[in-house]
């Protein structure tokens, strides 16, 4: 499975490179702080909570005081991580990877800002050909690197 898990994320670097809007400009690269915050929001939220349902890889890119904020009836809800880890264990035990293969969830960054130790992206994300998600997600850099601390999302029709 890590093999697998490694040449999927090696794809979806690929994939950001070439569906990229934005961010960099046309024949520019990445500089190395944005590189290092689509690395995280891929690692820990493209493919360890879509794509791989892994708590590990979750845990490690988002901050333990992070909170999803959902707007639902005109009411804004909060998810913490803690949560959200709680309900994919759960997916986990009731529908195990190796009899339900990932769902194949590819990401674009047409937006990654960075200034000093904030970051923000904004990711949109595809299921089989068709944009489910935008969404905005707030980091900061700790010590041990850059952190997922919020988000905000749309859900397409």
């Amino acid at each position: 499975m890590r093999t697998s898990r490694l040449r999927w994320s090696m794809a979806g670097s690929l994939i950001f490179v070439a569906l990229v809007g934005g961010v960099p400009a046309a024949g520019a690269t990445l500089s190395a702080e944005q590189q290092a915050v689509v690395d995280v929001v891929t690692a820990a939220y493209v493919d360890g909570i879509h794509n791989f349902r892994d708590p590990a890889a979750i845990r490690k890119g988002f901050h333990p005081d992070f909170e999803m904020l959902i707007l639902s009836d005109g009411k804004v809800e909060k998810l913490p991580i803690a949560q959200w880890i709680e309900r994919i264990e759960a997916q986990n035990v009731k529908e195990p990877l190796p009899n339900n293969p990932p769902r194949a969830t590819s990401a674009a960054f047409p937006t990654v800002e960075v200034t000093g130790s904030a970051a923000v992206a904004k990711v949109e994300l595809t299921r089989g050909g068709k944009l489910v998600f935008t969404d905005y997600l707030s980091l900061y850099k700790f010590a041990d690197g850059w952190r997922i601390v919020g988000k905000i999302f749309y859900r397409h029709p």
